[in-house]
């Protein structure tokens, strides 16, 4: 279930990074701080590099970390912007960017072209590893987090071109939703989640969950 939701987000990506919108604010800043259109799309992009970089890989020789425990490990959630973790981000979506908005659009869709092959031939429990190294995760975990990414991402990078959000199948939607709003109760209390879903009149400034 999780390769057809993450499947249906990269799809999206592909058709809007096609869009002529991005090829003319190419240049611009977008509405993500720190990034130009370029560099967002080109970030956009490597979330479907990055899986086929996995795929590729070898099956690492280390227990994967549970999704939520990834989250908690990762150092680009509270890393300053203007520090490496975060300079080294933009730089990895500056660099998909150099060949320019149509030869990203067409490579990307290559890529995918690829995944609508191999992904549905692959274990969900398959273990892989990030192209940057540990931690290894399972594959849905993997496609979770991507996934997460993409639909993210999809609205940056729309909003910074002025065009719609597009529209995502609920499945890969609601997987997002409730792993945002996880990361937000770890991170705020289930209280203030709790309030900001139900009660206006409680809700706090921000339960934003990074």
């Amino acid at each position: 279930m999780m390769g057809e939701s993450y499947l249906a987000a990269a799809e999206a990506a592909v058709s809007l990074l096609a869009h002529q919108s991005v090829a003319d604010a190419w240049e611009k800043p977008s509405a993500l701080a720190g990034y130009a259109v370029s560099g967002l799309a080109g970030h956009l992009a490597g979330q479907v590099n990055v899986v086929a970089k996995a795929l590729d890989g070898p099956e690492p020789d280390t227990e994967p970390v549970a999704l939520l425990d990834y989250f908690l490990q990762a150092s680009w959630i509270d890393a300053d912007q203007d520090g490496e973790v975060h300079r080294g981000i933009r730089g990895s979506g500056d660099q998909y960017a150099e060949v320019g908005p149509q030869a990203l659009a067409t490579r990307t869709a290559e890529v995918l072209d690829r995944l609508r092959r191999d992904l549905p031939r692959q274990a969900p429990h398959r273990v892989v590893q990030f192209p940057w190294g540990p931690p290894s995760l399972r594959l849905d975990d993997l496609l979770t987090n991507r996934t997460m990414e993409l639909v993210v991402h999809l609205d940056d990078l729309a909003v910074s071109v002025g065009v719609p959000t597009p529209e995502l199948p609920a499945p890969a939607t609601d997987a997002v939703v409730g792993l945002l709003a996880t990361l937000a109760a770890r991170r705020h209390g289930s209280v203030p989640v709790l309030r900001a879903l139900t009660r206006a009149e409680r809700a706090p400034a921000t339960i934003a969950a990074f």
